[in-house]
């Protein structure tokens, strides 16, 4: 009884998954779900694409109009569309797809692989932080004291010290650091678009400012999000640009601008500034609001993942290969010895 009551104050406080450890079995049928990774990789390419081919689209509109106006004013354009094409769109790109991610969607064959390749990723992602911590000055993202003790338990190859710091890093100041993140490029892209007056243009910046977000946010957390999540964001990214593009032809704010228009017919030329007034502020707001969702669905996405990846690390694996050779080794041995005698057919 006694011995009882001390497991209970044990236990007490402590989380139902860390009370008694998962068998893989039991994690496959809670966390993991039926996905088919190629296909994830073929649409991941295909969103990618798709968003390029947008944006290549617009800056040829805003180019051309540029060329119509002027030769020089065209040829200037031109440089400058290419200069952002690459460094808004492939240069992002690239670094969101080169960056590691931890595999959480896994079965009882590939737990072994995944709990290695998850160990690893979690030492690339500490040795980021902490050279960014040491070698950028001011920028503000991490503790500093739970980068040191971080530094120490990677320099004494603990894991459980990588894990318990990088936890406290991403439930503490990373977590501040990217509402900061999101705040601030969602107040850009809300206010750059009540200033631009085009739908090509606004469509160009939910884009540029949108991947530039995820890519921020990325790099903050030292891993993005696995392939099938990446689809999503991806998916999104596209459809705040194209929803961006509606928006100028749409005036969404017609009819608040009507309501207002009729207060003051009597005063000349004050309906038509309180229409562009407004159908700026609408659609500028829009838009800002449209990169806070994927900025915080980018976040949720990191939190979700690196939390699977912990609970999976501590997953009992039932089956596991060393096993699986000792009861053919002992089969072997027990047939060779003579012991037990095969079974005569009837």
């Amino acid at each position: 009884m006694k011995k009882e009551g001390k497991n209970m104050k044990k236990n007490k406080g402590v989380p139902p998954e860390e009370q008694k450890k998962l068998t893989i079995y039991e994690y496959e049928q809670k966390y993991a779900k039926r996905q088919n990774l190629r296909g994830a990789r073929l649409v991941l390419r295909l969103l990618a694409a798709a968003i390029g081919v947008l944006i290549f689209a617009m800056l040829f509109f805003v180019v051309k109009d540029l060329w119509a106006i002027h030769m020089y004013a065209g040829i200037a354009g031109t440089v400058v569309a290419v200069i952002l094409f690459i460094c808004l769109y492939v240069v992002p790109l690239v670094k969101i797809m080169k960056t590691g991610y931890f595999e959480v969607n896994v079965n009882a064959k590939t737990a072994r692989a995944a709990q290695k390749h998850n160990r690893q990723v979690r030492r690339d992602v500490a040795d980021k932080i902490i050279e960014v911590t040491s070698k950028v000055e001011g920028v503000g993202w991490y503790d500093s004291q739970v980068v040191g003790a971080l530094a120490i338990a990677v320099n004494s190859g603990d894991e459980e010290g990588i894990k318990l710091s990088l936890t406290e890093l991403y439930t503490g100041s990373v977590k501040k650091s990217a509402k900061s993140l999101i705040s601030k490029s969602s107040l850009k892209c809300a206010t750059y678009s009540a200033l631009s007056q085009s739908n090509k243009v606004d469509s160009l910046l939910v884009a540029f400012l949108n991947l530039q977000l995820v890519k921020d946010l990325v790099f903050l957390y030292g891993f993005r999000p696995s392939d099938a999540k990446l689809v999503k964001i991806f998916a999104r990214v596209l459809q705040n640009s194209l929803i961006a593009y509606g928006l100028g032809g749409a005036k969404i704010g017609n009819s608040v601008v009507k309501t207002m228009g009729d207060a003051v017919r009597g005063i000349p030329l004050l309906g038509s500034a309180i229409s562009v007034i407004v159908d700026c502020s609408v659609q500028g707001l829009t838009n800002g609001v449209l990169t806070a969702v994927i900025g915080y669905q980018t976040i949720k996405y990191l939190n979700d993942e690196y939390k699977l990846q912990d609970i999976l690390d501590g997953v009992e694996l039932v089956e596991c290969e060393e096993e699986l050779k000792e009861t053919c080794a002992e089969i072997e041995k027990e047939l060779r010895s003579g012991k037990r005698k095969l079974p005569q057919a009837v």
